[in-house]
């Protein structure tokens, strides 16, 4: 089975350590929560595994193949940012559409995922809508119908949930545990315990120190 493994990878800024050598193997299929306080170091993890952060050691390996740091995310991942990254001059669809463009993605099939993404977030209606109109919540899930529509090996995913109702969350955790089903590798960050509870593992991160069975 395709497996995402680190080994040794760390982080630092200056004299902090944002995450401290990491050695992780995570299988293909499997749903990971990754919890801890603010400033713990999730977000750092999440973007070095997806290769968006350069390490200052050690190195992340996805299906035998080195990850490494250059300008673009490799196209068979999927990076959701804390924050959403939306472009609020264009729409909910445009931002869900564009991206799979940028991936030579035939157009045609490109306007099928994009709606079809939204519609499983809840946004099939929403997606004519300026970003600058929609609320937090709503722009959480567009950036998560973003991740959906790439249908990525490895979907990551920072706070999908932090902005949203019970009923939302529900629906978001529903379609992340869909992804895994599918075949992806999914790596949810969190504050939420009831999230982290609907997953498969939980890693726990604090000052950089990653534990947990995914070790």
């Amino acid at each position: 089975m395709t497996e995402l493994r680190t080994q040794g990878l760390a982080v630092s800024f200056g004299a902090v350590d944002a995450l401290r050598p990491t050695d992780l193997t995570l299988l293909a299929g499997s749903f990971v929560a990754v919890t801890g306080p603010s400033g713990a170091g999730k977000t750092t993890l999440l973007w070095a595994l997806a290769g968006a952060l350069r390490a200052t050691a050690g190195s992340v390996w996805w299906g035998g193949e080195e990850v490494t740091c250059d300008d673009t995310i490799r196209p068979d991942f999927a990076l959701m940012p804390h924050g959403h990254g939306l472009a609020t001059a264009f729409t909910a669809a445009e931002n869900v559409l564009i991206p799979l463009l940028g991936t030579s993605t035939p157009p045609a099939e490109a306007r099928r995922r994009a709606q079809e993404a939204l519609r499983l977030v809840g946004l099939e209606d929403s997606g004519h809508h300026l970003v600058e109109e929609l609320s937090g919540g709503q722009q959480q899930r567009v950036a998560l119908a973003r991740a959906l529509a790439r249908r990525a090996a490895v979907v990551l995913v920072d706070e999908p949930t932090s902005e949203l109702d019970a009923a939302n969350r529900a629906r978001v955790v529903a379609e992340l545990r869909a992804e895994a089903a599918r075949g992806a590798l999914v790596v949810m960050t969190t504050h939420d315990p009831e999230a982290a509870a609907e997953t498969d593992i939980s890693l726990v991160i604090h000052e950089g120190l990653v534990t947990g069975p995914g070790r």
